[in-house]
């Protein structure tokens, strides 16, 4: 009786190249097209950025350091640190801009963001018409700020102004000139801006209410803490990202702040910022390339402190 020979079972080099090949092709998943198109899709925002942020950023230092016209690039003469000298020292606009930039700062700070707050925490109770309130609130935030500056421009007119024909003074000798008197449009610029920027606020808060842990406020609730303590206890601790991105914006908006008041007067008789300080320089018959490059400088690097700080707690590792 034939007995048949076992069966051999390869297990030399042969038997691994299938496995090799498997594993080769796995890290070789991107072909050279695919690496092309990767490429593009990487350099093509790239480069837009260089050219539209860091190469005009660049050439602003550069041009904070020189005198110009603006007409001919055989005009540009060297002038050290002239330009910073003059507009701390010898320039009248740049410390009320400095103050009023100050002032915005506190405002959106103090009213503007715990409005916005305010508004996310009655919403989030679920209310009849949450939806509808969201909407009403947000749709400042969709307008653009120039739009802005115009509504508030009917709103604060002298003579055909809502608010003045609220209180019954438009068209009178007693009518407050919300804009053109300098004692008040600051402030009035500012109910403006609020307008827009607690709505903003609100929609974080809002999303970060919405990620809050349930079980934290049930805990708070059976220790005994009544709604108020759980919120500053509890829930407002733990939404610390957005407290940090909120802190951050309202700092930036405080420190861009431009359209507004560019729209109402130019940036002039009151309402001086340094944002609008540095377009009156660069822009008109009467431009100073060096100085406004020297404001926008100056503006950059304090911009850069809130930014730094955000990013270094975003990325750090205790974050």
């Amino acid at each position: 009786m034939a007995v048949s020979a076992p069966a051999v079972t390869s297990t030399g080099p042969s038997a691994a190249t299938p496995v090799r090949a498997r594993k080769a092709r796995r890290g070789h998943l991107l072909t050279s097209r695919d690496k092309v198109v990767l490429g593009v899709m990487v350099a093509i925002p790239t480069l837009i950025q260089a050219l539209v942020i860091w190469i005009p950023m660049l050439l602003s230092v550069g041009l904070s350091f020189t005198r110009w016209n603006g007409l001919s690039l055989s005009d540009i003469k060297s002038a050290g640190g002239a330009n910073y000298s003059f507009v701390l020292e010898d320039y009248p606009p740049f410390w009320p801009a400095v103050q009023h930039n100050i002032i915005w700062l506190l405002f959106l700070a103090v009213i503007g963001t715990p409005l916005g707050l305010l508004l996310a925490v009655l919403l989030d109770q679920n209310i009849r018409g949450s939806r509808i309130y969201q909407s009403i609130f947000f749709v400042p935030v969709m307008l653009s700020l120039p739009l802005i500056g115009i509504i508030w421009q009917l709103m604060y007119a002298r003579d055909e102004g809502f608010i003045n024909n609220l209180i019954g003074t438009a068209g009178t000798p007693s009518a407050v000139d919300w804009f053109g008197n300098s004692n008040v449009n600051l402030w009035a610029a500012l109910i403006a801006a609020t307008w827009r920027h607690a709505g903003y606020v609100m929609v974080l808060y809002l999303a970060g209410l919405k990620g809050v842990d349930p079980a934290l406020k049930e805990a708070a609730s059976i220790d005994g803490a009544n709604e108020t303590k759980t919120f500053f206890q509890v829930v407002f601790p733990s939404m610390r990202p957005i407290n940090i991105v909120v802190v951050v914006i309202t700092i930036i908006e405080a420190l861009r702040a431009f359209d507004i008041v560019y729209i109402i007067n130019k940036g002039t008789n009151g309402l001086e910022l340094i944002s609008a300080l540095v377009v009156q320089n660069l822009v008109g018959e009467g431009q100073v390339i060096g100085v406004g490059s020297a404001l926008a400088v100056m503006l950059l690097v304090v911009s850069l402190v809130p930014i730094t700080i955000y990013l270094s707690r975003t990325f750090s590792k205790d974050a």
